[in-house]
This record gives C-alpha cells, sequence and structure tokens, in this order.
C-alpha cells in the first residue's frame, strides 16, 4: 500500500493521533509532552511537504482523493482531496503549528500537557476543513475546531480570556447553524432534482446540482453559507469577537487564529459560495466587495489609534482579510490567484508579529506602545525581525505581501463583474493606511530614548526565538522573490473556477466547467480518478 493512498487521512489525523498518544504521557514530564507535541506537528509538516512536491498543478482537479462509505442513511463518505487551492492552506497549517508549539515553550508552565492536546486536536480540525470533500464531514470537522480553540483561549489566554473565549464560540457557533441548514436544504434539493433521487451531501455531485437551482433559492443558501463564512473571516461588521479573541488568546492561539483559523472562512467563500451558487454570487458580489473595501479602511483606521500593540496588530487583520475577500469577488483569475497568495501572506506577516509580540510580552508583561521606547539599541536582533516582518505586511516589494496585494489590486481593477474601478482606488487607500500605522508603532517602541527602567535590562532574543522567527522570514522573502513556487500549484484550479465563472455569467455553460470532466487527480501524483 503506497503513501500516496492514504498521504490525505494521515495528513489529518497525524495530530490526532499524537494528542491521543500524549495522554500515556505524564502530566510531570514537561518537557516530553512539549517534544512530543512538537515532533508530531513536524511529522504532519513533512508530510505536507512531500503533497506539495507531489502536487500536480498542472491538473485543476482533486488529486489524491479517499473516499470510503460512511453513513449509509445519509449517503455521506468519508472523502478528502486536495486541489490548488487547499494545497497552499495545508501546508501553512503544518507549517505555522510547530512554531506557535516551540514559541510558547516557556510562556506555557501550567497544565502543558492540555495545551499540547489541544493545540494538536485544533491542527486536525482544520486540516479537516481544507480537505474534506462531503459537506458532512466538512461541517464535523467546522464544528470540532471550536472546542480546542475555546479551551486554548479559555484555560490559557489573559484575564479577559473567559469572556474572549465565550464570544468567540457564540459567534462562530450561530453562523455555523445557518451553514448546517444550507447543507440540509441542498441534500434535499438534490434528492429532488438529481438523476438518482437521493440524499446527499457530495461536494463533486452537488457541484453539478446546485448551480441549477432557481435563483431564488440560491440567495437564501448563498446567505446562510455565506454570512457562517462571513463570520469566520470576519468580513465587517461580523468583526467584533476577532480583537478580544485575539487580545486574550496566548501567543500560540493568536498564531493558529490568525494564521490558518481565520482563512476557513475565505476558503469557505471560494470552495462553496463561488461554484454552488454562481448567480446568487453575481447577485451580491457588488455588496460583498464594498464590505470587503470598509472592512479595509476601517481595520487600518482603528489600528491607527490601538495603545495595545497586540490589539493593534488584531484589527490589521479585519483590514488584510478585506484585500483577500476583494480578491475572490473580483472574480478574475489575477484577483483569485492573489487572495490565494494572500491567505498565505497574511499567515506568515500576521503570525510572526503576534509571534514578536508574544516575545516583548514574556519580557515585560505589557503590551502597552506607551511603555516601550528605544528598544532598537537594547534588542537590536529583536528590532531586525520587526522590521523586516512590518515591512512584510504594509506590502513593501520584495517581500510577500507586495505580491498578493498587487494582484488583487490588478484583478479589482480590470474586473468586469465588479465594474467599477473605484473598488480598487479605495482599497489602495489601505496599503497607505497600514504603513502609517505600522510605521508608527515601530517608530514608538524602537526608537526614542529608552528611558523606561524595566526596558533597560531587557535581553535580546534566544537562539529559539531566533530560529522560529528565521523560519517565517525564509518564506516571506521566497514569496515576495519568487511567488511562482507557489502560484504555480493552485494556477490550473483558480483558471477553471474563474472560466467556469465567467461562463455562469454570460449563461453560455449551465454546469461547471471543472466538473465531471475534471473530477480527477493526475494518475501519476497519486490522485485516483473519479468515475
Amino acid at each position: 500500500m503506497s503513501l500516496d493512498a492514504h498521504l490525505l487521512t494521515l495528513i489529518v489525523f497525524l495530530p490526532l493521533a499524537g494528542a491521543l498518544l500524549l495522554l500515556l504521557v505524564p502530566s510531570r514530564s514537561v518537557v516530553g509532552v512539549k517534544w512530543a507535541g512538537v515532533f508530531t506537528s513536524l511529522l504532519a509538516f513533512s508530510l505536507s511537504v512531500y503533497l506539495f512536491v507531489r502536487f500536480d498543478g498542472a491538473s485543476a482537479g482533486m488529486q489524491f482523493v479517499e473516499r470510503t462509505p460512511w453513513i449509509a442513511a445519509l449517503n455521506a463518505d468519508y472523502a478528502l482531496g486536495v486541489d490548488g487551492i487547499s494545497l497552499l492552506l495545508v501546508v501553512l497549517t503544518t507549517f505555522l503549528t510547530p512554531l506557535a508549539l516551540i514559541a510558547s515553550w516557556e510562556s506555557i508552565r501550567e497544565r502543558v500537557k492540555g495545551f499540547v492536546f489541544s493545540m494538536l486536536l485544533l491542527e486536525t480540525g482544520i486540516l479537516g476543513v481544507f480537505l474534506s470533500l462531503d459537506m458532512f464531514l466538512f461541517y464535523v470537522f467546522w464544528e470540532s475546531m471550536l472546542v480546542p480553540m475555546y479551551f486554548v483561549i479559555g484555560v490559557w489566554g489573559g484575564k479577559d480570556r473567559i469572556y474572549a473565549a465565550v464570544k468567540f464560540f457564540l459567534y462562530t457557533m450561530a453562523g455555523s447553524v445557518l451553514m448546517l441548514v444550507a447543507i440540509i436544504w441542498l441534500g434535499v434539493y438534490a434528492m429532488q432534482h438529481s438523476p438518482a433521487h437521493k440524499f446527499t451531501t457530495d461536494l463533486l455531485e452537488l457541484y453539478t446540482i446546485a448551480p441549477g437551482i432557481p435563483f431564488a433559492v440560491q440567495t437564501w443558501m448563498f446567505l446562510a453559507f455565506g454570512v457562517s463564512f462571513a463570520v469566520k473571516v470576519p468580513v465587517f461588521p461580523f468583526h467584533t469577537w476577532l480583537p478580544d479573541a485575539h487580545v486574550q488568546a496566548p501567543t500560540a492561539g493568536s498564531v493558529i487564529l490568525a494564521g490558518v483559523l481565520l482563512k476557513m472562512g475565505t476558503y469557505g467563500i471560494v470552495r462553496f459560495c463561488l461554484p454552488l451558487f454562481p448567480q446568487a454570487t453575481f447577485h451580491f458580489l457588488p455588496w460583498a466587495a464594498l464590505l470587503a473595501v470598509v472592512g479595509i479602511i476601517y481595520g487600518a483606521l482603528v489600528s491607527m489609534v490601538q495603545t495595545d500593540v497586540k490589539k493593534l496588530v488584531a484589527y490589521s487583520s479585519v483590514s488584510h482579510l478585506g484585500f483577500v475577500v476583494l480578491g475572490i469577488f473580483a472574480l478574475t483569475e489575477e484577483g483569485l490567484q492573489g487572495g490565494i497568495l494572500q491567505m498565505v501572506n497574511h499567515g506568515l506577516s500576521t503570525g510572526a508579529l503576534f509571534l514578536l509580540v508574544g516575545m516583548i510580552y514574556d519580557r515585560r508583561h505589557t503590551r502597552e506602545i506607551s511603555d516601550f521606547g528605544g528598544l532598537a539599541r537594547q534588542m537590536p536582533v529583536y528590532a531586525a525581525f520587526m522590521m523586516i516582518v512590518v515591512l512584510s505586511s504594509l506590502g513593501l516589494p520584495g517581500l510577500n505581501g507586495f505580491v498578493g496585494e498587487f494582484m488583487i489590486l490588478l484583478g479589482s481593477f480590470k474586473s468586469p463583474a465588479l465594474g467599477n474601478i473605484w473598488f480598487a482606488v479605495f482599497a489602495a487607500t489601505g496599503v497607505i493606511l497600514a504603513a502609517v500605522y505600522l510605521l508608527w508603532m515601530y517608530q514608538r517602541v524602537f526608537f526614542g530614548k529608552l528611558e523606561n527602567p524595566a526596558n533597560q535590562s531587557l535581553k535580546d532574543l534566544n537562539a529559539r526565538e531566533v530560529g522560529v522567527l528565521l523560519a517565517t522570514v525564509v518564506f516571506i522573502v521566497w514569496i515576495g522573490v519568487y511567488p511562482s513556487t507557489f502560484l504555480e500549484k493552485s494556477g490550473a484550479t483558480s483558471k477553471s473556477l474563474i472560466q467556469f465563472m465567467t461562463n455562469a455569467r454570460t449563461g453560455s455553460v449551465p454546469g461547471l466547467a471543472w466538473t465531471p470532466a475534471e473530477r480527477r487527480g493526475a494518475p501519476d501524483s497519486g490522485g485516483e480518478a473519479l468515475k
């Protein structure tokens, strides 16, 4: 039995297996627990790198597909698959998890076993979301992710952690209920209109059925899915849970929350809203683009007035993810490719910012900007890493943020679907505002006089911290200098989806362009033909 045949199952459930084996390790063996968590997450990352190398970027279809009958009464299968859209997010998830665990080596000192267990469980939930090809399975993973993140925030967070954890849970659960209703509705519609006349949650089968749903019904289904994903992104005005969750979460929780958990919302828009409900997508497209632009500007303006550096970074996520949503709804190849790449870029840059904020908090136990000043002389290595990540986040050419934002703005500017250049024009102001709040923060923290006595005894980064940050900087520069390594993997899938949306807009093709003819994986890259 080859590794490729069950590669996705190994990637998804390896963290869960590590978490269960962790229960056999004595709680008093703190170092052993930490090493077990790091080793498990690094092994999952190694498998995802293998997946990345073996993935055939020339194929738009699903690859490495696994399908096993699961719940006969619902016609639900255990079905996993990966395409160019989900591939990059899988690698990002497995990359950030070990970094988050290593970064928490010193800061998490109580209930360490429970913390590592929760982080590994969280990784399995997120990976399952990105790889599920059955909507019932997708929903199971989507909901299972809430529990470990709730405990990460509620047990190891700040002083208001319970409030933040409950708010996070209630917001996302409320959105999820709407999605569950839409999934049931879709299955019933398939039972009434498919040739087999059976209830189904098979995503690939629904791709061929759902685009034919009457427009009035499509709009309600689109809204049910869309609101659920908008809460997760979060899109303005559904963002109010995010700053509280970020500020109260421990460093590792903030890294995973910003780095990959928020991408579940944007991924859901691309995976479900667009291909399942194309006519409703065009109906709501101007409003979605408007909310994205408002979020870009609003998030940036609110970031400018923050006194807590972690809250500043949290609100910046609202702004940066507004770019991703705009790129998706531009419905151009450049916009979608830029949106996918920007999901990865945001995970790297904002994840690194939260790592840096956590490192200084561990030393000073404060995040107030006014408590710092002149740190560049006291902590030059820390200041250098912070500058690189800040420049990446604000979109300096040569670093990753510039590539994604440029493609999004280009795709939005030329978008026939948007039909208005002002979306791109106003979105571009977010780049300027990002430079304002990030550079102003950097100036106040790292320059000026080193007046506060508490800052005069601070130690610079140690080898462990340098290693964690260096890993992120490597990819920040790599994507900025040579993004084709990653864009080539998602190019065929993005092009196929945009072609379908273009056809749907003109009414020339009633069905989905990339199924069933391309419901397959490349045989030479571990894919399995779907018949």
